[in-house]
């Protein structure tokens, strides 16, 4: 007996010492993350979720199954803190396993219960359908018009005749109906557990994160990653106060954030922030390959495999661009977010938590609120409308910079439409309309157009001199500025001249905005004054040529 106890005995040291020889295999700790952070950029967002885990002494592994399936894997970032010190390792995704439902037996016997059912019903609908054709089958072969001895029967037994066959057709039908009804219920019934039978493929993302524990502790964990179906764009109100005699006029900009997200995760109660970063630009510019100007070459032949690849590019569709959509915005009280202003980006942090849901739309929130004092002027084109426009126009004062978006436009409390905000830096000129001006009265007449040659003794050339006269009447109680834009041809070849006409009133610019051409007559004018500006011009070109004049592109 003693021998064989020292040889369990030694036999369990040697087990012992094998199991100290393997290496500890990691501890799997099954964990839930909840997104606490999001910033969304023009063409994507970032996300962060927080992870709260109980370790054990040494290696763990920690395994989240709530990750989109659009996150980029490539992104994924970790941060953390814990009791004691934390090392973390490596991070990688793998696309949960397809799995079948754990109640499949019982969805198995359930399904075959109903088609049991069903086939029994199919009985009952047979049954009534042989009572209904027997029914109609009595009606037309049985004698009812003659007694035992051929003597024609009573009317009374008549009607018992009809009456029965009209109620044996009528209970018939009603069972027909009835468990045709039922089979229908049953059949969605089955379709219902067959889709809940059938393996589902996994709709989210396993996330793995080793770690390594000095001893037990609670850790807090950050994992950061990108995802590309979300956006923001900018939105803006722009509320203009005309003023009075006594009151200078105000324009309130209010910049807004419109985002959207189809990323396959809700974002429930998170801190908000949109950035101006473009993350699908990449880093770096597009390169340049050379330009080469040489003779055409003459075309080859092509073979029957150079004709088949040919058809088949042919055959291949285009490729498609999605764009994406939008709610104006509300008068409120609302609270607007708290920028922060880089070197090269801006990002606005909404304050408190908000909620974006996958498949809420457009949501769109506050981001900022100035009050500017604009300048006000009247703007006009009467070569194309003789409507005058009421423009606002100031400097863009602020850091942030004024990206390109729609602009829904009120003036003194009155919706009058929308616009389009141009991108704007700070100190640039920003001009926004505000709709029509009817008190202020707009008329261009043409006063002289004639075509005719040009030359002493031998006509060399042919002419085009047209003159006009615009009146301008300001019927506001106050002074207002005013300008009145119109065109004057311009030529891109030596041999047709163009020029303007003394008769013509100085304008104060020329080519305005950069646009060759386009003659500015700016002026303030004073309550119920009228003033008239001639414009007038001539183009000559050789008279063996035509001319057409044409707005350009």
């Amino acid at each position: 007996m003693r021998r064989i106890a020292n040889h369990l005995v030694a036999t369990s040291l040697v087990v012992v010492a094998g199991f100290a020889a393997m290496p500890v295999q990691a501890a799997d700790v099954d964990a839930s993350s909840t997104v606490d952070a999001v910033t969304v950029y023009p063409d994507g967002a970032s996300v962060t979720r927080v992870i709260t885990a109980d370790l054990v002494p040494g290696d763990n592994t920690l395994v989240a199954n709530d990750f989109p399936l659009t996150l980029d894997p490539s992104s994924l970032r970790v941060e953390g803190e814990a009791g004691t010190k934390l090392t973390i390792g490596a991070i990688d995704t793998r696309p949960p396993r397809a799995a079948p439902p754990v109640n499949l037996p019982e969805l198995d016997k359930r399904i075959e219960a109903l088609k049991d059912e069903r086939g029994n019903l199919s009985g009952a609908i047979n049954a009534a359908t042989a009572r209904r054709k027997f029914a109609e089958r009595f009606a037309q072969s049985s004698p009812a018009g003659l007694g035992e001895k051929g003597e024609a029967r009573p009317i009374d037994e008549w009607r018992a005749a009809f009456a029965a066959v009209s109620e044996e057709v009528a209970a018939a039908d009603t069972a027909i109906r009835d468990a045709e009804r039922k089979q229908r219920d049953i059949d969605r019934e089955i379709a219902r557990l067959e889709a809940d039978r059938a393996t589902k493929p996994p709709s989210k993302l396993e996330v793995r994160i080793d770690l390594s524990a000095n001893a037990a502790t609670r850790a807090t964990l950050r994992v950061t990653y990108s995802v590309r179906n979300a956006r923001w764009m900018p939105l803006y109100d722009a509320r203009l106060d005309t003023g009075a005699k006594d009151r200078k006029p105000a324009l309130e900009l209010v910049r807004r954030a419109e985002i959207t997200q189809s990323t396959g995760e809700d974002w429930p109660n998170v801190t908000l922030a949109v950035s101006t970063v473009r993350t699908a630009r990449g880093g770096s510019a597009p390169d340049l390959n050379s330009l080469i100007v040489q003779y055409p070459q003459p075309p080859r032949p092509l073979g029957s495999a150079a004709i088949s690849d040919m058809k088949l590019r042919q055959m291949q569709p285009p490729a498609m661009a999605f764009e994406a959509p939008a709610a104006p915005a509300q008068r409120a009280d609302e609270q607007q977010a708290a920028a922060e202003i880089g070197g090269f980006q801006v990002t606005f942090k909404i304050p408190g938590r908000v909620s974006v849901g996958a498949s809420d739309g457009a949501k769109s929130l506050r981001v900022s609120t100035a009050t500017i004092a604009p300048d006000l002027a009247i703007r006009a084109a009467p070569v194309l409308d003789p409507t005058a426009f009421l423009e606002a126009s100031f400097k863009q004062a602020e850091d942030a910079p004024l990206l390109p978006g729609r602009v829904a436009i009120y003036r003194d409390g009155v919706f009058v439409g929308r616009g389009k905000m141009a991108a704007a830096s700070k100190d640039e000129t920003v001009r926004l309309g505000f709709g029509a001006d009817d008190k202020v009265k707009i008329e261009r007449a043409v006063i002289k157009r004639n075509e005719g040659s040009a030359g002493l003794i031998v006509t060399t050339s042919r002419t085009d001199e047209r003159a006009f006269k615009t009146s301008v009447r300001n019927g506001h109680d106050f002074p207002i500025r005013i300008a009145i834009e119109d065109q004057l041809p311009v030529s891109e070849n030596e041999d047709i001249v163009v020029e303007m006409l003394p008769s013509t009133t100085p304008p104060t610019a020329t080519n305005l905005r950069d646009r060759r051409g386009v003659l500015e007559w700016a002026f303030e004018a004073k309550p119920g004054e009228v003033r008239d500006i001639s414009f007038a011009w001539r183009v000559r070109w050789p008279k063996d040529k035509g001319v057409v004049m044409i707005p350009a592109g």
